[in-house]
């Protein structure tokens, strides 16, 4: 038997007014793919990943999440996703060790293993240096980490990134491509928006490309680019 896709979407669509922000959108994100979701500023990429985690919903077409239907099984999908969303959302009067454990809680997780599995996620992170620091004392970089380790907290099968390293310096943020690697390694699909091309082809083995909300290419890295052209050639060149 097939496994399902981890992420599948049909004839997607989000109208905003007159205008759709995602126009017939339909994505195949096969398991265990590092898949990078491209456009320019305005394309879409923001409102598609909103409709995946469950924040926006569709005006119409399907949403599907590791062989569940969204919305209807959000539930049952929220257990097995991690998200790390563009405006990270952290409780600033919280240490990082608390927010950790207090997310790891709300999966469900028996608090002694939310406490250890939290403690282990700061110090992969590298945030154990400061224990008392609260969060709304930290640096952007070091949010957009807090909150990479949160979502690992629950060992999810699929991670929706939202510009995840945006704002990072670059001993973070390759730390944090690291263990997303690590993370594709062991099994787990990692779904990224990102506008820094150079970090998507270092990182990404499939890739989409949206513009004006509809899917102008997708495919393998290896064969969307023809010779030497880069990502950023292939980029330019369909939009």
């Amino acid at each position: 038997m097939d496994t399902p896709a981890a992420i599948r979407t049909f004839d997607l669509r989000k109208v905003y007014g007159s205008r759709a922000a995602v126009d017939g959108l339909n994505l195949d994100v096969p398991r265990g793919s590092f898949f990078g979701f491209l456009g320019p500023n305005g394309a879409g990429k923001t409102t598609t990943i909103r409709m995946l985690m469950g924040l926006a919903p569709p005006t119409s077409g399907g949403i599907e999440l590791l062989g569940l239907s969204m919305p209807a099984q959000s539930l049952e999908v929220k257990r097995r996703i991690g998200l790390v969303p563009d405006d990270s959302l952290l409780f600033d009067h919280l240490t990082g060790l608390e927010f950790t454990e207090f997310v790891g809680r709300m999966y469900g997780l028996a608090r002694p293993l939310a406490k250890e599995r939290a403690g282990e996620l700061l110090e992969l992170f590298e945030l154990d240096d400061e224990p008392g620091k609260l969060i709304g004392d930290y640096s952007k970089g070091m949010r957009k980490r807090v909150a990479m380790a949160a979502a690992l907290i629950h060992r999810p099968e699929l991670f929706l990134l939202d510009e995840p390293f945006e704002g990072v310096d670059a001993v973070g943020a390759r730390l944090m491509k690291e263990i997303l690697l690590d993370q594709v390694r062991h099994g787990a699909t990692v779904f990224l928006t990102s506008h820094v091309l150079e970090v998507v082809e270092r990182l990404c083995d499939r890739v989409a490309i949206i513009q004006e909300g509809k899917l102008v290419l997708s495919g393998a890295m290896a064969e969307l680019r023809s010779g030497s052209e880069t990502l950023e050639d292939v980029f330019v060149r369909v939009v």
